[in-house]
Order: structure tokens, then sequence, then C-alpha cells
């Protein structure tokens, strides 16, 4: 708590009901993510909708800043899987497209129910306009 006072941010907030899942739409399609047990997919989950515009990285994810920082709870998950979706730092949003092994530390969010499509759906380069919205 005194991290975001010290900062002059304010503490990030959690829906009033837990949400399970989300919907990310991009490229022309609709992906079904089921949120992890994080604070953080929770806290992610009270800032939808929203649309963002992701960067590509080493050929196997997208990642992309939220208006602002997610409580972590970062582990080294060894394996990432295509649909993946992760925290890394506090406030970096990122959606693994592929399969590969990481020493590095997320923050689990969730995980799209089927990525087949995934990997066209988010293309080559940039992304403009991906948005997740809670799954009604």
């Amino acid at each position: 708590m005194f991290a975001f006072a010290a900062c002059g941010k304010e503490p990030p907030s959690t829906p009033s009901t837990k949400v399970d899942s989300v919907v990310v739409s991009v490229g022309g399609f609709n992906f079904t993510a089921q949120l992890a047990d994080t604070r953080a997919a929770q806290e992610l989950a009270a800032l939808l909708p929203l649309t963002m515009n992701l960067r590509e990285l080493n050929g196997n994810e997208k990642y992309g800043d939220l208006p602002r920082a997610l409580t972590t709870d970062s582990r080294r998950p060894g394996t990432i899987l295509a649909g993946d979706i992760m925290l890394y730092g506090d406030d970096c949003l990122v959606i693994f497209y592929e399969t590969f092994q990481s020493s590095y530390s997320y923050t689990p969010i969730g995980h799209i129910s089927d990525p087949t499509h995934l990997k066209e759906a988010l293309g080559t380069g940039s992304v403009e306009g991906l948005e997740i919205k809670i799954n009604n």
C-alpha cells in the first residue's frame, strides 16, 4: 500500500463479482480466455472493456502497456503455452502465440482456450485495436 501512495497511484480495484472469462477480439477473430485465479486477473477484469495496441517481441509474443499497474505474483512457468496471457512487471500485458521454454517470471492472467488461429489473428508486427471484454 505504501508503494502506491509514494508513487501517487491508487491501489488497483477488483470487480464486485468474480470474472471467470473474457473475450479477446483481434484480426477478425474472437477468442475466449479463462482467467487465472490471481488478484491481477481480477484487477484486469475491473479495467474492462479495454482496447490496446501491442508490439511484437521475439516472434512468439505481443505485449502492450496497461493503463495502470496491477498486483503482481510472479512465477517462472518454465513452459509458456500458445494462448497464455501473462503480466510482465506490473503493467505490461503479454499474449503468447507460440509454445516455448522461458526463464522469465510472469504473473498469470489467463489462457485462451483455443489458440488455433491466434498467430494468424495477431499477424506480424504491431497490433492496433486488440479488444478485451468480459465474456457475458
